[in-house]
């Protein structure tokens, strides 16, 4: 897990942008299936939602799915391993962001049928099914790993700079 600010910004864009371009490339497949402007589509509509996504994860869904798990749903079976502190934050999250960036995705391509509130529930059933498997076995996982390695990379160099700072 991030330790500071700079270490969350990191993974939130690691994570966003994984999320955001398979994400966006899976809506356009479903609505326009994959024609020779498929590239172009996701691409052009990649920087919106990437800087809305992180916008949501930094300011409204991770605080407020943080804010409920340290409150009311950590426990002691659960600190006994951090990767299951990790993996319930990480469904939340996915939830969270999955019910607004539905809807963000809804506004942008104006895609509200004859029914709002069905065409948003189809749309956001089908982003929670790809999305918490994407998020759980691939980009997850990846986005631990490049945090793990900066972590690693930058504690010896903590730790080094210390006893140098003292003998001088």
């Amino acid at each position: 897990m991030p330790k500071n600010f700079k270490e969350e910004l990191l993974f939130t864009a690691v994570m966003a942008g994984l999320m955001v371009l398979v994400m966006a490339g899976y809506n356009i497949a479903l609505t326009d299936g994959f024609s020779h402007h498929f590239i172009r589509e996701v691409l052009m509509g990649y920087p919106l939602a990437l800087v809305v996504a992180a916008i949501c994860d930094l300011g409204i869904i991770g605080p407020t799915v943080k804010g409920i798990f340290f409150k009311f749903i950590l426990n002691d079976y659960m600190k006994k391993k951090q990767i299951r502190i990790a993996l319930t934050i990480s469904c939340m999250m996915v939830v969270g962001m999955v019910t607004l960036m539905s809807l963000f995705g809804m506004i942008v391509t104006q895609n509200f049928g004859g029914n709002f509130f069905l065409t948003y529930l189809h749309t956001w059933i089908f982003n929670l099914f790809m999305a918490l498997p994407l998020q759980l076995i691939v980009v997850g996982p990846i986005a631990r790993a490049v945090l793990g390695a900066v972590q690693k990379r930058t504690a010896p160099a903590t730790e080094n700079l210390e006893p140098e700072s003292a003998e001088d």
